[in-house]
This record gives C-alpha cells, structure tokens and sequence, in this order.
C-alpha cells in the first residue's frame, strides 16, 4: 500500500490545524494505530509551525507566503515533509546546515519544536535546499496498524 499527497499552503497560522487534520483524516482512513497518528501529527504541526514563523524570505519575483508539506505512507512507514524558501538554517564548516541542537528551556515559548520532532520521529532529518534557499524538515516513524485496518501494508 503507498498512499502520498503534496500541499502548497500560505504562511499562515490558520494553514497549520488543516495540514495536521488533512494528515489524521488519512491516516485514520488507512487504520494506522492512533498513536502513531498522533505522534506525527505533533510533529507536522510543530514543523508548519516553524515554516509559518521562519519560512519566508525572497522567492522568484518577490517575497514567499508559502510552504509545502508532502506525506508518504509508504509500506510499514510514514514519510513527512515540510520545505519553506526561507534563509534556512545557519550554515557551519564545511556548508551544512546547523539546526539548534539544544532545547529551549522548558519555560520558554519558542525553541522546542525540532526536539519534540526528533522525540517523536524514528528518523529525522533537518537541513537547507541545496542551492535554492530555504529550510527542509523530514521525518519517519515506522507504523502500526489497528486491527482490521483497510490499508494495512502487506
């Protein structure tokens, strides 16, 4: 079973509870475990989240209000992506990206969310587009299934 679907949405707030909700309605549709729906959800919606707040920048022409999120349940795993055209993340020797590698402390209100990414993901990944601009946040879990799940990988 291989199930994908590629949103283009506007940097705003109101784009990230339809990107979460549009990813639940798929994977309860599919019979993936609620708990795993519910990790990744977390984790698309702190993803977005950032692309909201840090994804804009110089696009083609003009000033980017947009960002994509691509999802593949692909077999036992799913696959999330979210990409924005913002500057990315700061570049450290050798041109790789550098994501913050410590959480914001526990009070604090922003800071925490590609920690809860890496917590709640099996895989992560996080860097810059090579040569265009702007930050890419991937992320895998492998799935479990309810019983009698539609969908269910064979």
């Amino acid at each position: 079973m291989s199930i994908w679907w590629s949103l283009h949405l506007r940097r705003d707030a109101a784009s990230v509870p339809l990107a979460r909700r549009l990813l639940l309605g798929a994977m309860e549709t599919a019979g993936v475990d609620p708990d795993i729906s519910y990790d990744l959800s977390v984790a698309l919606t702190e993803a977005c989240a950032n692309a909201v707040e840090h994804g804009g920048g110089a696009a083609r022409g003009g000033f980017s209000e947009a960002y994509r999120v691509t999802a593949y349940l692909e077999g036992e795993k799913c696959r999330i992506e979210v990409a924005d055209v913002g500057p990315g993340f700061p570049a450290v020797a050798g041109g790789r990206a550098h994501p913050p590698a410590h959480p914001a402390p526990y009070d604090a209100e922003h800071g925490r969310g590609l920690c809860l990414i890496q917590e709640l993901a099996d895989h992560v990944h996080i860097g810059n587009k090579p040569d265009r601009g702007g930050a890419v946040v991937s992320f895998d879990k492998i799935l479990k299934w309810r019983k009698g799940a539609p969908l269910m990988a064979v």
